[in-house]
């Protein structure tokens, strides 16, 4: 028995929209990246990009557990000396929501081609408006 291997070019995709208010960061990264992946289908293949389209809306009102808008710090460094930049959790939710989610999906995607090409099927709005609505994306429920 041979195993299915999907080909790119026999690949559906659909669109999904995430509502993130009021939902755990890392609840919603995780469900976004399994399906910017394709990993929720059954034709699931590692080195196809089968994965659909994402858009997460509501990016602001993203909940952290415990501690984290405090304690949890994202690094940026210019290459400079003395260029390193040190933001906490809360003033990346208050100013940069969209950067926020971006990173904590693009970590969970493959580090390489494959992974930059599934990086780019999503869409992170901080408000509840978005521009594909042409596309009449069906809603994700995260639990």
């Amino acid at each position: 028995m041979t195993s299915y291997m999907q080909k790119k070019e026999t690949v559906e995709r659909k669109w999904y929209v995430i509502d993130a208010e009021g939902k755990s960061l890392g609840r919603v990264a995780t469900l976004a990246a399994t399906y910017l992946r394709g990993k929720n289908k059954p034709t699931y293949t590692p080195h196809i990009d089968c994965g659909d389209y994402i858009i997460i809306v509501n990016a602001q009102k993203v909940n952290l557990t415990g501690n984290k808008l405090d304690d949890k710090i994202y690094y940026n460094h210019s290459m400079y000396t003395g260029g390193l930049r040190e933001r906490t959790a809360r003033t990346m939710r208050d100013e940069y929501p969209v950067e926020m989610m971006e990173r904590a999906i693009k970590g969970m995607l493959p580090h390489n081609r494959l992974g930059r090409q599934m990086y780019k099927k999503l869409f992170v709005y901080a408000g509840s408006e978005h521009k594909q609505m042409a596309q009449k994306p069906e809603v994700l429920e995260v639990k």
